[in-house]
């Protein structure tokens, strides 16, 4: 499959349930973005901002917020599908959270997803989407979670 996957119709949608889109790219993890992340949440935690302090930590040095790890799904996601219908796209909410593995700072982190269902309710359509962001050289995800995408149709 070409990616991004770009759905068109509500039909096109439902072809995408239980397909894996993926891996995307890699994205580095900086500490600049995680400075920048601290600065805008006010969670300036040592254990994410400051690099003495958590060379001595039980990681070696800093890790990204779990937080910061959540957010890149939306940007990251980009590479994976776009949907080019109905007249909004809203995000509905998130379920189950997990953060697996810390991603310390300097490493890689992709993203891969899978449509879970498509759940047609008055004027709009309900999308679960379960996101992976896999940690490079781990063997264990760096965050899962199922996003709830609401795309309005009318």
């Amino acid at each position: 499959m070409i990616l991004p996957a770009v759905v068109s119709t509500p039909a096109e949608l439902e072809a995408l349930v239980g397909v894996e889109l993926g891996p995307g790219p890699w994205l580095s993890v900086d500490q600049e973005r995680i400075d920048t992340f601290a600065r805008a949440t006010g969670d300036h935690q040592w254990i994410h901002v400051d690099a003495e302090r958590a060379a001595t930590g039980p990681y070696g040095r800093t890790i990204a917020h779990g937080y910061l790890t959540l957010s890149l799904i939306s940007s990251l996601a980009e590479d994976l599908y776009r949907f080019d219908l109905g007249t909004a796209r809203l995000n509905y909410g998130l379920d189950k959270v997990r953060f697996p593995a810390p991603v310390p700072v300097g490493s890689r982190v992709r993203l891969r997803c899978t449509v879970a269902e498509v759940v047609s309710r008055n004027g709009s359509l309900l999308v679960p989407i379960d996101f992976t962001v896999d940690l490079e050289g781990s063997e264990r995800p760096a965050c899962v979670a199922r996003k709830m995408s609401l795309v309005l149709l009318d």
